[in-house]
């Protein structure tokens, strides 16, 4: 017969199954710091030696991280998503950055659907709520907060997707752009009138998914990515031609 003999599953095992989905569905994020072991073990309604035994296979396994006098963590996980070396290539070869606003084109323009579609009444909530703070970072004269609050929009609508390998795959991709490694978004966000398009663009985004409208969202996924590539066309040929002018006033300067 077919049949299997039914063992009770350790409490440590739940545990460990539950942290696994919130690192999988990217609640839990790399970098975060877990509750104390007493609040854990209260939340989850386990004893303090079946968390240690649930925190113990995880560290194992590379998902989370103990600092000494600092707590446990999730492990930096992304990292493993491209090695020093490809990281390395794409920072120094031009031809990457635009291969990077393609594949996002892509990616997120297919998020945007599935999220008009399938997302939840509160991940759309989430959506416009990061939208509002955008509005009010938008009135700074420094542009940090907006520039920030326009990765979390772009996540927030890549969770509601609830697709759990693009959703790491493009945090990945987000991480690395946040470290300058394809481009330097501050640049754009220095610029009153470019800011104002850029806004424009998720205010644009932010109503079609609100509307569950999949066509829109895709559309205006696609024209916001359009517009950053063309503004990085812009940027480099003007710092081309600077660099050309520069040389063009030393020439001249030195006769």
């Amino acid at each position: 017969m077919p049949f299997l003999k039914v063992t009770p599953e350790k409490l440590s095992q739940s545990v460990v199954r539950q942290i696994e989905q919130l690192i999988l569905r990217g609640i839990l994020q790399p970098g975060e710091r877990l509750p104390s072991e007493r609040d854990m073990a209260e939340k989850l309604g386990v004893s303090r030696p079946s968390l240690r035994d649930a925190i113990s296979d995880l560290a194992d396994r590379g998902l989370l991280t103990s600092r000494a006098g600092s707590g446990v963590f999730v492990a930096e996980v992304l990292g493993s998503a491209f090695s020093p070396a490809l990281i390395q290539l794409f920072a120094t070869h031009e031809e990457a950055v635009f291969d990077y606003i393609a594949f996002r084109r892509d990616m997120e323009g297919l998020a945007a659907e599935r999220a008009a579609r399938l997302g939840s009444e509160t991940d759309l909530r989430v959506v416009a709520t990061i939208f509002a703070k955008m509005e009010v970072a938008h009135q700074k004269r420094d542009p940090t907060d907006e520039a920030q609050l326009d990765a979390e929009f772009h996540m927030a609508i890549i969770e509601a997707s609830h697709n759990v390998i693009m959703l790491h795959m493009l945090r990945s991709m987000f991480d690395l752009l946040r470290q300058g490694v394809f481009y330097n978004r501050q640049v754009m966000f220095k610029n009153r009138m470019t800011r104002e398009q850029l806004l424009d663009q998720h205010r644009a985004m932010n109503t079609a998914v609100q509307a569950r409208d999949p066509a829109a969202a895709r559309a205006a996924v696609e024209a916001h990515l359009n517009f950053v590539e063309q503004a990085l066309v812009d940027q480099i040929r003007a710092e081309k031609n600077e660099t050309i002018a520069r040389q063009r006033l030393e020439h001249e300067e030195s006769r």
